[in-house]
């Protein structure tokens, strides 16, 4: 039982976090926002309604929408918690955790061009632009935490993690790996400064103009599974922070929600304090957070354990 309470606490509260950094940007505008379970309203009524198709359209485009979901959960499922493990855990998960992701940006790739849309071509262009340059951090990043711990899967270096003192060993390292997994976060699910998830203006978006052509039940799968990435990245960059061992468990599971919770509080701080960058300086971070894990790299490597 404890190896499905990861994927069950993803699949239930993966929308709350939407919900949290929508709340933190209205506070900080000073507006009331909307409630913090409007994410769960939105796919209540998107799941009510009927999905309309072009008839440019193949049967690519109807099923990209499950294939990223699908992937996603996927993802999720190799992800442990709190020190609980993860349902799915063997050696080199954290490579297929990383192919899933992609699996899932493939195939929403694919139902973007298929529309034949000039806009939502625009946007697959740019969106595998940054996974082009996501990926190489995140793989540095997940090669970091390795060459301290030694493990070979994500539950053995998340929830088989040691103790504060063993943890803080190498803080400088640790802090540029959770940098570095941050911006991966921000580009992977298209926030601010590499997209604006709000904005409806089809010149400047990245990830809300592959969807444009979704709606009903497809847009709800596409945006549930956006927040279920969110989610599992967020696990990543809170795993990498806060230990998994010497506390008791409920003390652990209490740091691990507080830690998804800053982190969705942190996005929602960062698109309220900033905008979008211009296109050409947006590869420039990612390259910098690729840096930075080789940085980190360097630092746990060179370190007396």
């Amino acid at each position: 039982m404890p190896r499905l309470l990861p994927p069950l606490l993803a699949l239930l509260a993966s929308p709350l976090l939407l919900g949290i950094i929508n709340r933190t940007r209205a506070g900080i505008a000073g507006r009331r926002g909307q409630p913090l379970l409007q994410s769960y309203y939105d796919l209540a009524r998107l799941l009510r309604k009927g999905a309309v198709y072009s008839r440019g359209t193949t049967w690519v485009f109807r099923a990209a929408p499950v294939i990223v979901l699908a992937t996603t959960i996927s993802a999720v499922l190799l992800l442990p918690f709190a020190g609980w493990s993860a349902p799915l855990a063997f050696r080199y998960d954290l490579v297929l955790f990383a192919y899933l992701l992609g699996a899932a940006r493939f195939a929403l790739l694919l139902g973007a061009l298929d529309t034949g849309s000039s806009f939502e071509g625009m946007g697959a262009s740019r969106e595998l632009l940054y996974a082009c340059l996501a990926e190489p951090a995140l793989f540095l990043a997940l090669l970091a935490m390795v060459s301290d711990s030694g493990a070979l899967s994500l539950t053995g270096l998340l929830a088989a993690a040691p103790p504060v003192a063993a943890t803080l060993r190498h803080p400088a390292a640790t802090v540029l790996i959770a940098v570095t997994l941050f911006v991966v976060l921000l580009a992977e699910n298209a926030r601010v400064p590499f997209d604006d998830p709000s904005t409806h203006l089809e010149l400047t978006m990245v990830h809300e103009v592959m969807v444009l052509d979704h709606s009903g039940p497809d847009l709800a799968l596409l945006q549930y599974a956006s927040a279920l990435k969110l989610w599992a990245l967020a696990v990543l960059v809170v795993g990498v922070i806060v230990p998994a061992g010497g506390a008791a468990p409920w003390v652990i599971a209490l740091y691990w929600l507080a830690g998804m919770v800053l982190v969705a509080v942190v996005v929602g701080a960062v698109e309220s304090s900033m905008a979008r960058l211009r296109l050409p300086r947006t590869p420039q971070l990612l390259v910098g957070a690729s840096l930075l894990a080789v940085l980190a790299l360097l630092l746990r490597l060179g370190s007396p354990t």
